[in-house]
């Protein structure tokens, strides 16, 4: 069991670094452009979308092998720790506000991880 979730730890983890990456990404791409030099110069060009590719592809590698190896019932709920590392990197990558209700959230998402894995 306490594979299964060090690498669902792992892989929400790769799975949020991606989404970040993808947030970086897009907040560089010039919309003003047209569309080939659009496509060339943002998408192609972008380190931060490539980075994200990357990370994205590794979560998805790393899903497949716990659903070969792994009961789907105790994989997938364990996926929703995304969320708490979502919110951290909110804080503290974005410097977002996060008010007590989201931790309030982020704890019931925990205690569930705990309920399921236990």
């Amino acid at each position: 069991m306490y594979k299964l979730i060090l690498l669902s730890i792992l892989q929400s983890f790769l799975l949020c670094t991606g989404q970040v990456l993808l947030k970086l990404a897009v907040r560089i791409m010039d919309k003003s452009q047209g569309w080939w030099a659009f496509f060339v110069h943002s998408i192609c060009c972008n380190g931060w979308l490539m980075a994200c590719g990357i990370t994205m592809t590794a979560a998805g590698l790393l899903w497949m092998y716990i659903l070969r190896h792994f009961p789907f019932s105790l994989a997938y709920p364990l996926t929703a720790m995304a969320f708490v590392f979502g919110m951290l990197a909110g804080m503290l990558v974005f410097h977002e506000t996060v008010v007590w209700q989201q931790w309030v959230g982020i704890g019931c998402i925990l205690i569930g991880c705990y309920l399921v894995a236990g």
